[in-house]
């Protein structure tokens, strides 16, 4: 059997870092992305991979990436969005996007484009770490995706979740034909540091006592594991949300294919990578 090439951003913790030991020891050859140089290279370390740096919230350190990743690797046959969290108070990056709207969506919609014609070529996968936090607290606007307008953290994360939903479904309708599938999934509560920038009620929630109704991250990672080794198209359905392996129901914005497609192209302009359609 072919040795497959998984690359996983957001993995010098949590669920990302379970997620690239356990698929490390299938056999894959994970290389291991994240932002701290330390963490990365100790994850990197322990399980024999390769490791790349990229901070989401500069796009330029998110062209690198992709420019190197497409040097180093002829076949990527699973690409795993994991990189993310909520943020503190607005901040707009030096691409002139809100934090969490590009850190959290419009950094992995820029890898996935500039990657994408190697995941079509490998039949690949790709993975997008949602959260729950999508049907909790989105309340979304198409019109101020930088939340200029009535921002918080927790709308801000919400609506950057929902976005990775609207981004698989549309990654899907674009794509599925070409050979792209492609699936975002809600990793549960995990007991993670996730949350260390924000100042909102969810950071209380990992600080405080009701840490110990948090699951941990290998069971947060257990659906991520599952997607990136089970068949698409036979073990699961291209372009769903899911959540413990099943699919899950989330907010009603998510089911609407026009908003999908806005987002899409917004998001091209956003990041300056207008990919022709095929």
């Amino acid at each position: 059997m072919t040795e497959r090439t998984v690359i996983i951003t957001g993995a010098s913790d949590g669920i990302g870092a379970v997620a690239a030991r356990q698929l490390a020891a299938r056999g894959d050859r994970v290389v291991v992305v994240g932002r701290s140089p330390e963490k990365t290279r100790a994850v990197a370390a322990g399980i024999g991979a390769d490791h790349l740096l990229a901070d989401f919230a500069r796009l330029d350190d998110v062209r690198e990436l992709a420019a190197t990743l497409l040097e180093r690797y002829p076949r990527i046959d699973v690409l795993a969005n994991n990189a993310g969290g909520i943020l503190g108070r607005r901040e707009t990056t030096v691409d002139g996007n809100e934090k969490t709207f590009q850190v959290n969506h419009l950094a992995p919609f820029l890898l996935t484009n500039l990657l994408l014609d190697r995941l079509i070529e490998s039949k690949a996968s790709v993975i997008n770490t949602s959260s729950v936090a999508n049907t909790r607290f989105a309340k979304f606007d198409i019109d101020d995706v930088n939340a200029e307008r009535g921002y918080s953290e927790n709308r801000a994360y919400g609506n950057a979740k929902l976005a990775n939903i609207l981004f698989t479904a549309e990654l899907h309708n674009r794509y599925a034909e070409h050979g792209i599938s492609a699936a975002a999934f809600h990793p549960g509560i995990v007991a993670t540091s996730f949350a260390t920038g924000s100042t909102s009620v969810m950071r209380l929630i990992y600080r405080s006592v009701f840490k110990i109704f948090l699951i941990s991250p290998e069971e947060g990672a257990d659906t991520l594991v599952w997607l990136a080794t089970a068949v698409p198209g036979v073990d699961w359905v291209s372009g769903a949300y899911y959540d413990k392996r099943q699919i899950a129901q989330a907010n009603p914005q998510a089911y609407d294919p026009q908003l999908a497609s806005r987002l899409w192209d917004l998001s091209e302009e956003l990041v300056g990578s207008a990919v022709e359609r095929r």
